[in-house]
């Protein structure tokens, strides 16, 4: 459990945070302070990791009490008095917080028991940057994968697209590469890659995949040139007001977009400049309509009303059909569940959503759903093991092939995301290991260790 108490964490500056709250919101439930402390604690974590690590087990706990503590406390507060009634919590305040505060705590503790010092995310620079400098055209080949697959994904039927659309990420473990290979700072290439995200994010109207690549990326970079306290306050307070903005602007945005406005920069600066004029921006009922999107609370809480007063629990049946979803390929599972199926949703948690409307029940509110209060919480700590356990292999294969541990993000990006279906998160993690695995198989003879190894002396000996 090293890793939850970092050696460069601020006690004093967490202190004063805990005291400040405690005064200036003297009103505030037992349940809803320790809930934020616990929050910032994982964010003050994440902070202090940016330099040294490509903080996943941080990511996931920031993420998970985001959407399961921030929200919630956030709606309790006041902000479901702006609220629109389906939004709402469905249950007290005391309740929610007796099952999601050991929930997502027993999550955090699987995620670090027994991690050392953050296995698998801990990247050995030098040898990062003699294998770029025995492969100097691996990035570049990385990059130009990613963007064919990218294409190559539309083509295609779900199954099939979504393993181009995980080769498509390779152009991030590419551009990672690029940063942690070379003394210089290789710009052209990042804009490339970074600009396609870009665009796409604007043209789709969705922006959590450009989010969580900016912030691996500034995790790479960080590893690099490891700035300053200060440069990262101020680089992090920015994503943060960035973050912040998109949130409040997205729905105009891609109502914008879809009216007509031609999707990009113009358009999101235009909504923006709009906003400010009428001065709905961070007013308490934008900041209500925005609080929806990080709180999962929400959906728990109508699971919590749902369960077992109108439908008894599962009893791991749904589990069992969320883990043949996941694990079994559709030619031995032909009517296994798919990706965005409202039927289980509509099921547990009572709520008749639209079509075309994406809500999920989140592994929070799956393991409920199966196992109840108590055997929610061993669920989510069984969970956060299984996260911890696929991170140490990482860790143990990198001594075998360097190179492995770039491609954590790939493999995570997507399960951080609290908000999302069990199935969805756990097929992803199952097949992008599994395309990983193949990888590394079939050109095992360029990433081990000792082949680099050995063409560094032959350029030393020359």
């Amino acid at each position: 459990m090293v890793s939850l108490f970092h050696t460069k964490f601020n006690g004093g500056f967490f202190l004063v945070i805990a005291l400040l709250i405690f005064f200036l919101f003297p009103d505030m439930s037992w349940f809803s302070y320790f809930a934020i402390m616990i929050s910032i604690y994982q964010l003050l974590l994440l902070f202090y990791s940016i330099d040294h690590v490509i903080p996943i087990r941080y990511l996931f706990g920031v993420f998970m009490c985001l959407q399961m503590y921030i929200g919630p406390a956030l709606a309790y507060n006041g902000l479901d008095e702006y609220q629109y009634f389906m939004y709402k919590m469905q249950v007290s305040e005391s309740e929610y917080f007796s099952y999601a505060l050991p929930a997502v705590i027993c999550f955090i503790l699987g995620l670090h028991l027994n991690a050392g010092k953050l296995k698998g995310e801990v990247i050995e620079e030098k040898t990062i940057r003699d294998f770029a400098t025995a492969n100097p055209n691996l990035a570049y080949w990385f990059i130009g994968i990613g963007f064919i697959s990218s294409v190559v994904s539309t083509y295609f039927s779900s199954e099939l697209a979504f393993v181009f659309y995980l080769f498509g990420g390779f152009k991030f473990v590419g551009a990672f590469l690029l940063i942690l290979g070379d003394r210089k700072l290789k710009l052209l290439p990042l804009i490339v890659v970074y600009g396609s995200i870009i665009l796409s994010s604007l043209g789709g109207g969705m922006f959590h995949d450009l989010l969580t690549w900016l912030i691996m990326l500034g995790a790479v970079i960080a590893i690099k040139y490891k700035p300053g306290i200060n440069l990262k306050v101020i680089l992090c307070v920015s994503f943060i007001l960035l973050t912040v903005i998109i949130q409040q602007l997205k729905t105009s945005y891609r109502a914008a977009t879809g009216q007509g406005a031609e999707a990009g920069v113009e358009t999101f600066q235009r909504v923006y400049e709009e906003g400010q004029e009428s001065n709905v921006i961070f007013t308490f009922k934008s900041l209500a309509q925005s609080n929806v999107r990080i709180n999962q609370g929400f959906i728990i809480t109508n699971i919590m009303k749902n369960v077992p007063a109108k439908v008894p629990y599962a009893n791991g049946e749904e589990l069992r059909i969320i883990l043949e979803a996941a694990f079994l390929p559709r030619l031995l599972a032909p009517n296994k569940l798919n990706a965005g199926d409202r039927t289980i949703f509509i099921k547990y948690s009572g709520l008749n959503i639209r079509l075309g409307t994406s809500m999920g029940l989140s592994s929070l509110g799956d393991a409920y759903i199966n196992f109840g209060l108590i055997g929610g919480c061993i669920f989510m700590f069984c969970l956060g093991l299984l996260y911890n356990f696929v991170l140490k292999l990482f860790d143990k294969f990198s001594k075998l092939f360097p190179l492995l541990l770039l491609f954590t993000p790939l493999v995570f990006y997507y399960p951080i995301r609290p908000d999302c279906e069990l199935q969805t998160i756990l097929g992803h993690l199952v097949k992008s290991c599994f395309l990983i695995v193949v990888v590394f198989f079939l050109w095992k003879k360029h990433f081990r260790m000792y082949t680099f190894r050995s063409r560094e002396m032959l350029l030393e000996a020359s």
